[in-house]
This record gives C-alpha cells, sequence and structure tokens, in this order.
C-alpha cells in the first residue's frame, strides 16, 4: 500500500510549531510496511488542502491528514475533507454530550464554536479520542480510497493512530509487503560507518535495501526486503550478519532501542548504578536517562556544575586543575566524573565539559569541543570530540557521547 502525508496548519509553515508529526507516522507507516511516497505540509487554506487530496489520491490509496479538527475558526480540515467526498456534515448526539462532559470536567462552558467537535461527515467513523476533545475520522470510499484525519496536537493524534488507525491498517489488503529490521549504532558518525561498512552490494543484491538514518544518538540501519518472497526474513538476517561483523560492538541493539535504553538494561545487568556531573549539557543527561522508566534502578542523581565554583565546591575539581587547564579540558572532565561518582557513591561517574556555542570558542578550543569523562573502580579517563557549531544540536551530541562511554565503560 501507498500512503501521503497531509499536515495542516499555518503555523507548521511559518516555524510557529514543529511539524514532528511528519516524523513519528513515517516511522509507524514504515513498520507496518505500507509505503510512504510523499509528506507535504500546507496551510489552513480550503482551496490547498483539496489541491493536495487530488495529488495525493493520484499517487496513493491512504491519506492521512493532521491538523484542523479544533472549534475554532482556522480549523477548516473537517468542511473540505467532507465536501471532497460529499459527506455532508452531520451533528453527532453521542459526541456533543462527549464534548460537554469534557469541558465540564474542566469547569468551563462550551464555546459555541465547540459544538463543531460533534460534527461527522456522512459515512465517516468516529475513531475516539483519550487524550483531547476533538475525535479523529476514518472513511473508506466506494473506490477503495482510505483517509484517516487526525488532530494536529501530538499526544492526541498518536493516541487515536495507536487505538483505532493501526489496527484498522493492518486489516487492509498490501500492508505488510514490505519487511523492515533496523540495527542501532552508536559512537560513530554516519561517514565513518559507511566507510567502515564498505561496499556492500554482493549482500544486499536486488532484494534488500538498506538505509542510513543518523540522529544525535547515533546512525540507525534499516534494511527493506519484500514480503511477497518467501526468504524475505532470512535474507534480512543474513545481511545484518554481514553488517554485524563488519561494524563490530558499533551496533548497540536493534528495533526502537534508545542509546539510553540500552545503557539502562547493562547497568542492570550488572547490578550498577550512575551519576552525572554537567556542565556543558545542563543538565541533559538527566533529563535522557530518567525519560526511561524505572531509572530510579540506576540513576542516582545529576550534578549540574555550570560555573567553575560549583565544580570546586561541590564536585571537588581543584583551582590549579582550572587555573592550568581551563574548565574545558580532559583534567577538569576526569575530576568531575570522580566527583560525580564519590559524591553521589555511584558505580560510575560521567562528566561534560565544553563549548556549545555559539559563542565562546577560541581556536584552540572551537565551538562543538567537549571533553566527556568517565570514572569507575579502575580509575578515570576522559575523551575529546568536536562537534558542530549549534548550540542545541551540541547538547545533545555532548549528552550522547556521555551515554555512550559510559556504556563501553561497563561493556
Amino acid at each position: 500500500m501507498k500512503a501521503q502525508l497531509l499536515t495542516i496548519g499555518d503555523e507548521l509553515l511559518i516555524g510557529q510549531t514543529t511539524n514532528t508529526n511528519a516524523a513519528w507516522l513515517g516511522g509507524r507507516l514504515s513498520r507496518l510496511g505500507v509505503r510512504m511516497t510523499r509528506t507535504v505540509t500546507v496551510g489552513d487554506t480550503p482551496d490547498t488542502i483539496t489541491q493536495e487530496l487530488d495529488r495525493a489520491y493520484e499517487e496513493a490509496r491512504l491519506v492521512i491528514c493532521t491538523g484542523g479538527l479544533g472549534p475554532t475558526h482556522d480549523d477548516r480540515t473537517r468542511d473540505v475533507v467532507a465536501e471532497y467526498f460529499g459527506a455532508p456534515l452531520r451533528t453527532d448526539a453521542d459526541l456533543l454530550a462527549r464534548v460537554r462532559q469534557y469541558y465540564e470536567q474542566r469547569s468551563r462552558e462550551v464555546p459555541e464554536s465547540g459544538r463543531a467537535l460533534a460534527q461527522v461527515p456522512e459515512g465517516f467513523e468516529v475513531l475516539e479520542n483519550p487524550v483531547g476533545a476533538a475525535v479523529g475520522l476514518w472513511h473508506e470510499a466506494a473506490d477503495g480510497r482510505l483517509i484517516a484525519v487526525l488532530p494536529g496536537i501530538p499526544a492526541e493524534m498518536k493516541a487515536i493512530f495507536d487505538a483505532s488507525v493501526e489496527p484498522r491498517l493492518e486489516q487492509q489488503p498490501g500492508v505488510g509487503e514490505v519487511r523492515h529490521r533496523t540495527l542501532v549504532t552508536a559512537g560513530i558518525p554516519e561517514t565513518l560507518l559507511q566507510e567502515r561498512l564498505g561496499d556492500l552490494s554482493e549482500a544486499l543484491r536486488d532484494d534488500v535495501s538498506l538505509a542510513y538514518l543518523p540522529s544525535t544518538s547515533g546512525v540507525r540501519l534499516r534494511l527493506s526486503a519484500d514480503a511477497e518472497q518467501t526468504r524475505a526474513e532470512a535474507r534480512l538476517d543474513e545481511v545484518a550478519a554481514v553488517i554485524r561483523e563488519r561494524a563490530g560492538d558499533y551496533i548497540i541493539g536493534t528495533g526502537d532501542l534508545t542509546l539510553e535504553m540500552v545503557l539502562a538494561d547493562t547497568l542492570r545487568d550488572r547490578d550498577a548504578t550512575i551519576a552525572a556531573a554537567e556542565s556543558a549539557t545542563g543538565g541533559l543527561i538527566g533529563h535522557r536517562l530518567t525519560g526511561v522508566s524505572g531509572a530510579s534502578d540506576y540513576f542516582l542523581g545529576s550534578v549540574v556544575a555550570y560555573a567553575n565554583a560549583v565544580k570546586q565546591a561541590v564536585l571537588g575539581v581543584r583551582a590549579e586543575t582550572l587555573r592550568e587547564h581551563g574548565a574545558v579540558s580532559e583534567a577538569v572532565a576526569i575530576e568531575m566524573a570522580d566527583g560525580a561518582r564519590a559524591a553521589l557513591d555511584a558505580t560510575v561517574g560521567i562528566s561534560t565539559t565544553g563549548i556549545a556555542g555559539p559563542t565562546g570558542g577560541t581556536p584552540k578550543k572551537p565551538v562543538g569541543t567537549v571533553w566527556v569523562g568517565v570514572a569507575d573502580a579502575d580509575g578515570a579517563h576522559a575523551t575529546h570530540h568536536q562537534f558542530v557549531e549549534d548550540r542545541t544540536l551540541n547538547k545533545e551530541l555532548f549528552a550522547s557521547a556521555a551515554l555512550e562511554r559510559a556504556r563501553r565503560s561497563l561493556v
């Protein structure tokens, strides 16, 4: 099955809201074996939405729309879809009662415009929203065209997709005709990984494809094969084995695993604990570690030692070390990691001290410089990394480097 995604909203076009829905839906549809052929973002203009629906259905059977289902004057998706399919809007009494209850639970009066939330195009199925007020819509036209219309708020969109859209898609012919296998790597950038893997054409042949999916925490290698072939899974196994052999211990897992999830399992397996001393990452390491459920099993805490005075007073970094080497240095990173491990009585201490930018860089220590320290029972060491000039990206990359160094120290 081919699909196209239409994300709707002026706020997406002008950059006021980041379009995370497209990436999430692309990933989920790909896992289902649905071929995503195009993603388009448009404003709240009815004519433009209609044109894009026409264009999408020329190339695909399934269209998923997100956004424009609220009660305000600029939420026009419901009206456009109704007109496009020749399905007049009707007020659903049960939905209207649900909308009233939703507002009453929040001690608010239902605005007149709120009645729009109870309108459903004739012949469309209502997809329950367990998170918010605006329900989703599902329709299968007589000619086989499918459409799912979902709210633009990510939490609501995801909840409806998981509960209602995915089960419906799984029953459709043509879904699941592509098999995927994803290998997760860490600690190696995309270009070096490509060099390490070398020419894979003999392994891939004509029936398996490979995509490199880089992110700030590592590179995912997605293998795809046509599921109609009887040997699809066997071929994925064969190619994955070749990649594992060449990539070595840069492969840390498969599927949807994240670096922090792998580190969590490693810490639990060894009955170990971890503590962090963060300067350049400003608490991001702690945030990512606690993003994994059950982090209290192994994560003791993080000291955000942004100022040198805090590095000295809380982590025990020596004044002479700071004077001689500067805050962004191997020596300071080591003492920070040692200090975090000692102060919180952890198995492993990790640290970051660097220059996230865009200011603060020098010829010897340019923006993107970071030292990552690791301390354990065998001693302490630090590694130097040089990343980019974007502050937000650098913080993510610094944190990933620290998490990966911690994982490696344990294994």
